[in-house]
């Protein structure tokens, strides 16, 4: 340990990095997690591709490694105090499991989102979860009052030398795994806070800086691209909880100096991106990996796709599995779209005999996947369909002017997160007797009391005409909410969505509302 304890902060440049990464201590119980190929990838994409299997690791995250390296450098009146962190989830396990290696009594605070297997986790090595907010940030400010109340240590998640150095080990492990001229050409590494691009990033090119070094975020809680382009680390407006491992507002001031002139590409991929990611890691390891766990393979595939590069070598961090079992079929669902697998359009077909029948043999053998039809008091017809696709976009817009050559009007909707959250579930219904609708999507926290919470601050002000809920799985409720409005009470219905403090989109205009709910 000698060179850990006693690590200050060194520069990005230094060779302090490599030789505290060196020195962590994590292989007193971490496991030297496998560097796989993946066939199946390496033939989708044209190159040769490994994942870092960190989700082998005893916790099912690569967490273990930072947590346990800043826990081991504590004194003896630090460990006698107890520990203390914040995390949504993996952090949480591996400080557990680290603190119960070394006899330390350990508290985390977790975000009431966090995925049930985690907080399951936490408290099956012995540690106390306590849930509160949720967020990250929520959870940081209770954590920082018991830790003064308590006299505990608090171990962050990522923003600490000692945890950078610690998770740096993953990356030295990965170039040890194979002879030198096997190294990889391009590294994807997920980013929530930092911690682990940092310290990737800091042996990655103290030892070979040849290596390129992509950082991989989801596009809604991208908090280092959105620090690289201030020059320095700032505050998100709003964090997506889908990707939960990576659910963070503000990117570490300590990683950002480290990661910022390592890291030569940041990019980001969104929901439908990390569950095509999951899936194509199933089918190569038969392991269903956790949306942060996903993320750097996620963001492999759009670089290739973006790119064009073949025959070159790829790495991709496969950061964690802990999931619960009924996210499962949401990331199922999405993973449909983010591989092009299904197309949703809304035809306009004549409300006569054999116009059905028409539409069908136009789609021919194809398996349709949805279709929703009701009668109208109108010459024309409007119709939901889902179809499933073999050939991706290509075939999605042959198929989109093969029925509109027939004459029939078409609108794709394969992208409108309207059509696919909520519309295709609710068609049938058209509003009678409404003056002024406006239409609003909303995100609802998974906690009890959410909707209670809405309805009480909105549900006796206006009036509700439309109210639409669906949640598979996802670390939010999905929800379309249609008010009758007054020109004249517009603004006082933006405020008062605003008092709410849930995300929410307008969505009156769009045009899978109008076909089919209108």
């Amino acid at each position: 340990m000698t060179g850990v304890a006693h690590l200050q902060r060194p520069k990005a440049s230094d060779t302090d990095w490599r030789r505290a990464i060196e020195a962590a201590p994590v292989r007193d119980v971490a496991r030297l997690s496998a560097l796989d190929h993946a066939p199946v990838m390496s033939a989708r994409l044209g190159n040769h591709v490994t994942f870092k299997r960190e989700d082998q690791q005893p916790v099912f995250s690569f967490k273990l490694r930072g947590a346990y390296t800043r826990l081991a450098a504590l004194s003896a009146e630090e460990r006698a105090r107890g520990v203390l962190a914040v995390s949504a989830g993996n952090h949480a396990q591996g400080m557990a499991m680290g603190a119960a290696a070394l006899g330390l009594d350990c508290v985390i605070v977790m975000p009431v989102t966090a995925p049930r297997i985690k907080v399951d986790g936490v408290r099956a090595h012995g540690a106390r979860a306590v849930l509160h907010g949720d967020s990250f940030d929520d959870a940081q400010g209770l954590a920082r009052k018991m830790a003064e109340d308590e006299g505990r240590t608090i171990v962050p998640p990522f923003d600490d030398p000692l945890v950078i150095a610690g998770q740096g080990t993953v990356a030295m492990e990965m170039l040890s795994q194979v002879p030198r001229a096997e190294w990889p050409d391009v590294v994807f590494i997920p980013v929530g806070g930092g911690g682990l691009c940092a310290g990737m990033a800091a042996y990655i090119k103290a030892v070979a800086p040849h290596i390129t070094v992509v950082a991989v975020e989801p596009e809604d809680a991208a908090c280092f691209h959105a620090a690289r382009q201030a020059g320095h680390p700032v505050d998100l407006d709003h964090v997506g909880l889908f990707v939960d491992g990576c659910a963070v507002r503000r990117v570490g001031a300590n990683t950002f100096d480290v990661m910022n002139p390592l890291v030569d590409e940041v990019m980001t991929v969104d929901t439908d991106a990390v569950c095509a990611a999951i899936r194509a890691v199933f089918e190569d390891t038969r392991t269903v990996a956790e949306p942060a766990g996903a993320l750097a393979i996620a963001g492999m595939m759009a670089w290739v796709a973006r790119t064009g590069t073949k025959g070159k070598r790829l790495s991709a961090v496969l950061s964690g599995s802990n999931t619960n079992f009924d996210r499962i079929p949401y990331m199922v669902e999405r993973a449909e779209a983010g591989t092009e697998a299904e197309a949703l359009f809304g035809v306009e077909i004549p409300e006569q005999k054999g116009a059905f029948l028409s539409l069908i043999r136009l789609i021919g053998r194809r398996p349709v996947s949805e279709f929703n039809y009701r009668h109208r008091q109108s010459a024309r017809a409007q119709v939901f369909v889902g179809i499933a696709l073999s050939g991706g976009e290509t075939e999605r817009a042959q198929l989109a002017e093969t029925l509109r050559e027939a004459g029939d009007a078409v609108v794709d909707l394969t992208h409108n997160e309207v059509a696919r959250l909520h519309v295709r579930h609710m068609v049938g219904g058209s509003s009678t007797g409404i003056a002024r609708e406006r239409l609003f999507r909303f995100e609802f926290p998974e906690r009890p009391g959410a909707l209670l919470y809405f309805l009480e601050r909105l549900g006796e002000r206006w009036n509700i005409t439309m109210f639409h809920y669906r949640n598979r799985g996802a670390a939010y409720g999905r929800v379309l909410c249609g008010f009758s409005v007054n020109e004249d009470e517009d603004a006082e219905l933006r405020a008062d969505l605003a008092a709410v403090g849930y995300w929410y989109a307008e969505e009156t205009a769009n045009p899978a509302l109008e076909r089919f709910l209108g």
